[in-house]
């Protein structure tokens, strides 16, 4: 790990050293004709280092994003003990050196392909949604938007992934929750406490009662397609599911205005 980092660095240094010579080469002539100082020189040549330097962070994100998109494909057809560095080298069309310059083990690439695809995800699953409103739309489009999620078979290869993998590295396991259920299960116990403000909802604990709403939503429907068991997820089938987890859940914690007054 120390050689692979003291090469990172070492060309990340040499770059801005090549760099900044060819600045100074560039721009020092031009301090005779144009009478710039020494000072407004540096500032010129120190903007061109930034701009390089800017430059290599784009390449190294589209080539980590090359890297990441490789291995998702090996991960997901062959889990993770399936998978070597070779494997997702190959795949991402990479050298192995340089597979290793962006990740040190095969753990953290997936630890991070998870972190990852665990935000994407929650990205879709949110994007679209007005967390405002009244609380039977709100939560019929976010639980709809998560069974859209939840029962697509590269979702389902990669939950199968993660659990059979977490019992030896925990932390992917831990990654997996807090990108992923955690981070729904929070956006909802905010929404549901601003609702419980506004007299909208009775309910003692945001928290709970966000866990409940999930559960109620894909109850039985993910242990299913985990284990292959027959599912239909026809889009009627999901719309009938979200509802009746929504007609439960305002049951228990709908505030029933007409009656109060």
């Amino acid at each position: 790990m120390a050689v692979r980092s003291c090469r990172r660095v070492t060309h990340c240094s040499a770059t801005l050293l090549y760099w900044s010579s060819i600045a100074k080469r560039r721009f020092r002539p031009d301090v005779v004709r144009t009478g710039m100082g020494e000072r407004d020189s540096a500032m010129i040549a120190t903007t061109i280092e930034e701009q390089v330097a800017d430059v290599s962070e784009i390449d190294t994100s589209a080539k980590r994003r090359q890297i990441m998109d490789g291995a998702r494909q090996v991960f997901l057809s062959g889990g993770f003990d399936g998978a070597s560095m070779n494997d997702i080298a190959r795949a991402a069309g990479v050298s192995k050196g340089t597979l290793y310059v962006y990740f040190d083990s095969k753990e953290q690439l997936f630890e991070d392909l998870i972190r990852e695809d665990r935000r994407q995800q929650a990205e879709r699953i949110c994007g679209g949604i007005a967390m405002s409103g009244e609380p039977r739309d709100v939560l019929f489009r976010f639980g709809r938007n998560l069974l859209n999620m939840l029962v697509r078979p590269e979702q389902v290869a990669h939950v199968r992934a993660v659990i059979a993998v977490s019992g030896k590295f925990p932390r992917i396991g831990q990654a997996f929750f807090e990108a992923g259920p955690l981070f729904g299960a929070t956006m909802v116990a905010r929404y549901l406490a601003g609702e419980a403000e506004k007299g909208t909802l009775d309910l003692p604990d945001a928290d709970a009662a966000a866990w409940q709403f999930l559960e109620l939503c894909h109850s039985g429907m993910l242990k299913r397609r985990l284990f292959g068991y027959d599912l239909d997820v026809s889009p009627a089938a999901l719309d009938a599911r979200v509802a009746s987890a929504v007609e439960m859940f305002m049951r228990a914690y709908g505030r029933q205005v007409a009656a109060e007054g």
